[in-house]
């Protein structure tokens, strides 16, 4: 068996591949494939798998050429917006994921950044570098505590889960969420009873939103968590921006394009928010312009899940998803239509 790596990833998966006695093929370039390279690549090479990972535009072409013995693309990702699923279908061809194992860390992430904006971190380090810092003021680089605020979570996945999790268990925070369909479960885990807290009674837990515009009325903190899909392509708008709190930081590590990103320049310009931090970007690698000379904006470079440890777990579990279906069984992160 034969396999096609469309770049230099963690060596744990790799390993695994070659201990069955595969012939892993990996792309000299430390870059993402143009298309051109990817399909003079695939053609006529006989690959059994491709490792594609999210920066790699996959679809009814790019099947056609790798041809009928190619069996499975594992996606190094757990999105797979990237991947046409019907014309996979169509050439009986697996899709997998690398869900779960990026869970705790995307999370973590979500929570970094929703510290840095409101403490004012990167700005503060900025202001420090830069020689302004000449001695303590009481009206310094004044920002926000988190504890016991409102985080509205936009999608209750594993990750929204996890967030909601370090929110309440951490920060004393109340949760709201909104979800395509309510979670009786995860409310009940939180002691949530549904409802708002009355008579001044605080009331941590989690509690579902039946609109987005509802949970962006209320909430301190909105931590976004969808898939891209075409329902969540500019989910959040220039209209929908109004309805949050000119308090409110919005956190993004889901998608760039669930955020329309000019209307988030201008809503930051404008002060209609606090602030924002994200970690996608509507147009990757670009940026929205006007968006990097903002001050009240953190921006990381798609690096949520970019820890040693889930790095290479992803890797793993993309060649056992590959290993699975070489052995005749069902990859066990089979993504379906």
């Amino acid at each position: 068996m034969k396999i096609f790596i469309t770049r230099e990833i963690p060596d744990s998966g790799i390993s695994a591949l070659k201990e069955k006695g595969y012939e892993v093929v990996i792309s000299p370039h430390d870059r993402v494939l143009t298309r051109e390279e990817l399909i003079t690549t695939l053609s006529g090479n006989a690959y059994d798998a491709v490792l594609c990972l999210l920066t790699d535009k996959i679809d009814a072409e790019i099947f056609d050429v790798a041809g009928k013995q190619c069996k499975i693309f594992a996606n190094y990702a757990v999105g797979f917006d990237n991947i046409d699923l019907k014309a996979a279908a169509e050439r009986n061809i697996v899709v997998s994921n690398t869900p779960d194992v990026l869970t705790n860390t995307v999370a973590e992430h979500t929570f970094a950044l929703m510290l840095a904006i409101s403490h004012r971190i990167a700005e503060a380090d900025r202001f420090t570098r830069a020689g302004k810092y000449v001695g303590w003021a009481p009206m310094l680089l004044l920002g926000n505590d988190l504890s016991e605020k409102t985080v509205g979570i936009v999608g209750l996945g594993r990750i929204g889960s996890r967030v909601a999790h370090h929110a309440v268990k951490g920060f004393d925070a109340k949760i709201i969420y909104y979800d395509k369909k309510r979670n009786l479960e995860f409310e009940k885990e939180f002691s949530a009873q549904g409802g708002s807290a009355s008579g001044g009674e605080k009331e941590f837990g989690a509690l579902y939103r039946p609109t987005i515009e509802a949970l962006l009325k209320e909430a301190d903190y909105v931590s976004i968590h969808v898939p891209l899909l075409d329902s969540t392509r500019h989910l959040i708008n220039a209209d929908r921006l109004k309805f949050m709190k000119p308090t409110a930081y919005l956190i993004n590590t889901s998608r760039g394009a669930v955020i329309d990103e000019k209307a988030l320049v201008d809503a930051l310009k404008n002060k209609t928010i606090r602030g924002a931090a994200i970690d996608v970007f509507e147009n990757e690698p670009l940026l929205a312009p006007g968006l990097q000379e903002l001050d009240n904006i953190i921006i990381t470079p798609h690096i949520a899940s970019g820890t040693e440890e889930t790095r290479q777990a992803m890797s793993r579990l993309a060649a056992e998803n590959i290993i699975a279906v070489f052995e005749g069984k069902e990859a066990p992160n089979k993504v379906k239509i």
